[in-house]
């Protein structure tokens, strides 16, 4: 993810083997609802009774604390399973439409447990080691909260309560309370340089970069539970399959991606991308669920997958250094911020097509983010120029150019609407 936005793509592989790429040094990276149960209308079986039960259940995941709040979905659940769409990972909450990952995420649609909580947009400086604060409303920094050594991302919690700072090279994480958006005591973590969380709500699955590891964790109280050691180099980015029994992994370091199996937590697949060079970042889902997207800074494009089959990828050129991928309110539009050149690629969903591309004034340098809770700004951090950018998702105009600390990375727009959170920052079903 750190590589110097001057780097040009290499060729395409031709039936031979890619040259092996060597990590950087960690001082470059710094620089640089459950179901619709019917009521019957009298008495039933006890059996059925029983039944009706376990499938509230399991509706309400496996996380304990904090469940996901409800949306209306009406015959969403039946739906799909008269479509024959796979049984999901126990615990994990139904899909509202199987044809749409993130109809959860509707404009404003805001989770009960988020509905009060400030509008707020929180910027980790991996530099400064800072959080800036800014209140999306005036467009200007309220706070500047000291945090741990290096912090990367902000990361919402599956139960939308907490926001934790990854201070990679601190070795901790920063809790932070979105109600009154003061810090908590740090939890030791090792190298959490990203941090996702289980469908079910039971783990949170830390992206231990230099250590080669994925580390996943109890949810609330971050103890480790199991260690799966991998071989790739730079464990980074990932997102989860709709059934969540899977989950697709980037490794920029090696060019490299892995697939996950979710329950046993264990690597299952691997493969090279067919690129030299290849530095995979971000990842994400399309909403119908069928394809995968894996921005590429190297490579200047974004990998189309079937993650399902994990056959090999075709490249879709956006633009130098693409970067992070974030999906509308609409559940139409992907957003590829190319980080590179200034830019925002956006890509139809339903057609996968690019359709806009827009430019920043004066440049800059777009990298992490999320969009807004109404849907109408796409806030990006600006990695190389210590600011932060605030897109119109209208028409793609510059609306603030917001100075922040040094190396700004993944920033966290909070709250945003959805049920609950996977985890970077901020990729909520």
């Amino acid at each position: 993810m750190n590589r110097t936005p001057h780097h040009r793509p290499r060729r395409l592989r031709s039936g031979s083997l890619l040259r092996r790429l060597r990590p950087p040094a960690r001082s470059a990276r710094s620089r640089s609802g459950r179901p619709r149960v019917s009521r019957p209308g009298r008495p039933r079986a006890a059996v059925l009774l029983t039944a009706c039960c376990a499938l509230l259940a399991a509706g309400c995941g496996g996380g304990g604390e904090g469940a996901p709040a409800e949306h209306p979905a009406p015959g969403a659940h039946r739906q799909g399973a008269a479509r024959g769409v796979p049984e999901g990972l126990p615990g994990m909450p139904p899909l509202l439409d199987p044809d749409d990952l993130y109809a959860a995420d509707r404009p404003n649609a805001l989770s009960p447990v988020v509905k009060d909580f400030p509008s707020r947009v929180y910027v980790p400086n991996t530099e400064s080691d800072t959080v800036s604060v800014i209140d999306p409303k005036t467009y200007k920094v309220i706070e500047t909260i000291p945090v741990g050594n290096q912090p990367q991302h902000v990361v919402p919690s599956w139960d939308l309560k907490t926001l934790w700072v990854n201070n990679d090279r601190g070795h901790t994480l920063t809790p932070i309370d979105p109600a009154t958006g003061k810090a908590g005591k740090t939890v030791d973590v090792h190298d959490p340089y990203n941090l996702y969380f289980t469908p079910d709500g039971k783990y949170a699955v830390v992206m231990a970069s230099m250590d080669r590891e994925l580390v996943f964790r109890d949810a609330h109280t971050m103890k480790r539970m199991k260690t799966e050691h991998v071989d790739c180099l730079g464990v980074n980015h990932a997102d989860f399959s709709p059934d969540g029994r899977y989950f697709i992994v980037s490794c920029e370091f090696s060019g490299e991606l892995l697939k996950v199996d979710t329950a046993r937590m264990k690597v299952i697949d691997k493969q090279k991308l067919p690129f030299d060079g290849a530095m995979p970042q971000d990842v994400k889902i399309s909403s119908d669920g069928k394809t995968w997207y894996i921005a590429d800074m190297i490579a200047d494009g974004v990998w189309v997958l079937d993650g399902d089959k994990f056959t090999e990828p075709w490249l879709m050129p956006t633009g130098k250094g693409a970067h992070g991928l974030y999906v509308s309110r609409d559940s139409k539009s992907l957003y590829i911020s190319n980080r590179g050149e200034g830019s925002i690629s956006v890509l139809d969903l339903p057609s996968r097509k690019l359709v806009k591309k827009w430019e920043l004034p004066d440049g800059g340098s777009p990298d992490m983010g999320g969009v807004s809770a109404d849907g109408k700004v796409l806030w990006l951090s600006g990695r190389y120029n210590s600011e932060v950018y605030a897109i119109d998702t209208t028409d793609g105009h510059q609306i603030a150019r917001i100075k922040v600390g040094d190396g700004p990375h993944g920033l966290a727009v909070y709250p945003q609407p959805g049920r609950y959170s996977l985890g970077h920052t901020g990729i909520f079903r």
